[in-house]
C-alpha cells in the first residue's frame, strides 16, 4: 500500500514540492509542473512531456539537458490540464517551437492537444507526439490505439538529444516519430497498486498468478496465467515483443536495440536483474546487440508489483541520440557541459500575454464579454437538466462542469477586456479559463472552441460574417481533431456540425448574420434532440451506450442551448439598435 501521505488529496502537490526541494539545482517549479533550472539556447526546439503523478521518475525526473525541457504534472494517474501544459510549454519555449510528447491516453490526448491549439493561437509552433508502445493494448495494425507505457523514456530521450543538437523543430519531430515507430513494450503484474488513502488496490491478482498486459494507471491485465520462474517471464515478454520487430530493422542489416527492463514500483532490483540476465543472454544468442540498457524503476505505478520490457530497435541516427549525454534528476548519461542558469521569472509564463487589440477589435471584444455572460446565464438555467441527462450513461457532472467553465471564462474575458485585449486575445484567455475550471472532456472541448474561434477573428479587425463563419468552422474542426468524434457518435459534434453547415448555407443564400445564426441554431437543436435515438459510441458513456437511447446527449444539448441563446441575444441587440 501507499502508506506515507498526509491528506490524500494533497499527495500529488506535496510529492512535486518535495521533488523540487530535492533537486533545486536541476529544476524550477511553476504552476502544475517543472522546467529546467538551466537556460535553453535561443532558437532551440523545446521538448515538454508530462502526465499524472504516481509514475516517478516519469515525468518530472526526466527534465534536464539532453532530455525534456519541462514536464506538466497532473494529479494521481490524471492528465494535467491544458492550462498546466501550456504554462510549462511557454516557460520552455526558446524561439524554436515546442513538441508536446506524452503517452497515448484519452485524457492526455485531449489536454495536451488543447494546449497545442492554445499555444498555436499565441504564435508558438507547437507539435503533438503520442507514444504508442504497449503491444497489449491494440493489434499491430492499430498502433495508433496503443497506450504509452515505459516506451515514453526512450522517445523522450531521443527527442531531447535531437533538440540538444539544435536541430530544427521539423527534424526533432521526425526523429521522435521514428523513435515511437521503433519502440515496443509489454508488461505484467503480480499485485495491483493502491492509491493514497484507499482501503485496497485498484485491481487484484490471485496468489500464484500473474496478469499480462497491464496499464500504468491501475488498469488490470488483458489475461492471467500461472506465475512462472524468472526465465520464463523473460522469454514470454521478449518473444512477444520480437514478433513485432520492424521489417526495416530485421531485413536492413540492423542489429542494435535499446533495452529497458522496468520495475513498476513494488518489484526489487535484484528480481529485475535476474530477469534481465535471461533477456541479455537471449538477445545475444539472436545476434542483437544491446546498446546502453536500463534496468530499474523507470516508469512506475505507485506500489504495483510487476515489470515491463521495452525494446527500441535502433538505426544509426536513433542509436546516436539514445547514447547522447543527459543530466536530469533521474537519468544521467555521459558528461553534459555546464549550462548558465535561468534568470527569468518562471511564474510569468503562467498565462498567455494579453495582446492589445485595435479599436475595432476591442469593440468586438466588448460584445464578446456580453456573449460569454449570456452563455453563463444559459448554462446556469439548465444546469440540473444537463446533469440529469449526463447521469443516464455518464457520471452526471456535465451541468456543473459547464457552469464552472462558463463562469470562469466570463471572468477571464472581463479581465482581459479591462487590459485592452482584442477579440482573439480575449477568447484565448476565456478558453484557457474554461478548460482549467471545468475540467473533463467538455472543459477541453469548449476551451478549444473558444480559442479556435478567436484565432479566426484576430486582434486587428472588425470581423465580417465570413470571419465568423471561418471561426465557427475552425472551432468545430478543432473539436473533431481533438476528440476524434464524428456525427453519429452521440457527442457535441452531432449538434455542432449541422450548426456550421446551416450557417454556411444561410450566409451563402444571402441571409444576414443574425438570421443565419438563428437558422443554424434551429438545426443544432433538431440535431441535439435526435441524439436521443442513438447509443453513445465515444467517451465514458460508450460503456453503457445502449442505456443512453431515449435520452439526448448532454453535450449536444448544451451546445444547442448556447448557440440558441446567443442568437436570441444578437436579435435583441439588433432590434434595439434599429429602434
Amino acid at each position: 500500500m501507499t502508506l506515507l501521505h498526509n491528506d490524500p488529496a494533497a499527495f500529488a502537490d506535496e510529492a512535486l514540492a518535495g521533488f523540487v526541494h530535492a533537486h533545486a539545482a536541476r529544476v524550477r517549479s511553476l504552476r502544475g509542473g517543472v522546467v529546467r533550472a538551466s537556460a535553453t539556447p535561443p532558437g532551440h526546439a523545446a521538448v515538454v512531456t508530462g502526465g499524472g503523478t504516481g509514475h516517478y521518475p516519469a515525468f518530472a525526473g526526466w527534465v534536464g539537458p539532453g532530455m525534456a525541457h519541462g514536464a506538466a504534472c497532473g494529479d494521481l494517474f490524471a492528465s494535467p490540464s491544458a492550462a498546466r501544459v501550456a504554462a510549462v510549454a511557454r516557460a520552455c519555449e526558446a524561439g524554436g517551437g515546442v513538441i508536446l510528447a506524452f503517452g497515448n491516453y484519452a485524457g492526455d490526448v485531449l489536454h495536451f492537444g488543447q494546449a497545442a491549439v492554445q499555444l498555436q493561437a499565441e504564435g508558438i509552433d507547437a507539435r503533438v507526439l503520442t507514444v504508442t508502445d504497449d503491444i497489449a493494448s491494440a493489434p499491430a495494425g492499430q498502433h495508433w490505439l496503443r497506450r504509452g507505457i515505459a516506451g515514453d523514456l526512450p522517445v523522450i530521450k531521443i527527442l531531447g538529444a535531437a533538440a540538444e543538437q539544435g536541430l530544427h523543430l521539423n527534424e526533432v519531430e521526425h526523429l521522435g516519430r521514428r523513435a515511437v515507430a521503433a519502440t515496443r513494450s509489454l508488461g505484467l503484474a503480480f499485485r495491483g497498486c493502491t492509491l493514497p488513502g484507499a482501503a485496497g488496490p485498484l485491481f487484484t491478482v490471485p496468489a500464484g498468478r500473474m496478469a499480462l498486459g497491464l496499464g500504468i494507471h491501475g488498469e488490470p491485465g488483458i489475461e492471467e496465467s500461472d506465475l512462472v520462474p524468472a526465465d520464463a517471464v523473460a522469454d514470454l515478454l521478449l518473444d512477444r515483443l520480437l514478433t513485432e520487430r520492424p521489417a526495416w530493422h530485421a531485413d536492413g542489416g540492423h542489429d542494435r536495440v535499446a533495452v529497458l527492463l522496468n520495475g513498476l514500483g513494488g518489484t526489487q532490483h535484484d528480481e529485475l536483474f535476474v530477469v534481465y540476465r535471461r533477456v541479455a543472454e537471449r538477445l545475444d544468442a539472436l545476434g542483437l546487440r544491446v546498446v546502453e540498457p536500463e534496468v530499474g524503476e523507470l516508469v512506475t505505478s505507485l506500489d504495483m508489483a510487476g515489470l515491463s520490457l521495452t525494446l527500441t530497435f535502433l538505426d544509426d541516427d536513433l542509436a546516436e541520440l539514445w547514447t547522447a549525454p543527459a543530466d536530469t534528476p533521474a537519468f544521467r548519461r555521459g558528461a553534459v557541459a555546464p549550462r548558465p542558469p535561468r534568470t527569468d521569472d518562471v511564474a510569468a509564463h503562467r498565462t498567455p500575454a494579453v495582446v492589445p487589440g485595435s479599436a475595432a477589435s476591442r469593440a468586438v471584444a466588448a460584445r464578446l464579454v456580453t456573449a460569454l455572460d449570456t452563455i453563463g446565464e444559459t448554462v446556469i438555467r439548465h444546469e440540473d437538466a444537463l446533469g440529469a441527462m449526463d447521469a443516464v450513461a455518464g457520471d452526471g457532472d456535465h451541468g456543473i462542469g459547464m457552469r464552472r467553465g462558463a463562469e470562469a471564462a466570463a471572468r477571464a474575458a472581463a479581465r482581459a477586456h479591462e487590459r485592452g485585449a482584442g477579440a482573439r486575445s480575449l477568447l484565448t484567455h476565456a478558453g484557457e479559463a474554461w478548460s482549467e475550471r471545468a475540467g473533463g472532456t467538455s472543459g477541453a472541448l469548449w476551451g478549444t472552441m473558444l480559442t479556435a474561434f478567436g484565432t479566426a477573428l484576430g486582434d486587428e479587425r472588425a470581423p465580417t460574417p465570413d470571419h465568423v463563419l471561418r471561426g465557427v468552422r475552425s472551432a468545430v474542426d478543432a473539436v473533431i481533431r481533438l476528440g476524434g468524434a464524428k456525427p453519429g457518435d452521440k457527442t457535441l459534434v452531432d449538434a455542432a456540425t449541422p450548426f456550421a453547415e446551416r450557417l454556411q448555407e444561410a450566409l451563402a443564400a444571402g441571409s444576414g448574420l443574425v438570421h443565419a445564426w438563428e437558422a443554424a441554431a434551429e438545426a443544432a437543436t433538431r440535431a441535439a434532440e435526435a441524439t436521443a435515438l442513438i447509443p453513445a459510441r465515444l467517451g465514458r458513456a460508450r460503456v453503457h451506450g445502449d442505456s443512453s437511447v431515449g435520452t439526448p446527449d448532454a453535450g449536444a444539448v448544451s451546445f444547442a442551448l448556447i448557440v440558441t441563446a446567443l442568437g436570441a441575444a444578437a436579435r435583441t441587440a439588433t432590434e434595439r439598435q434599429e429602434s
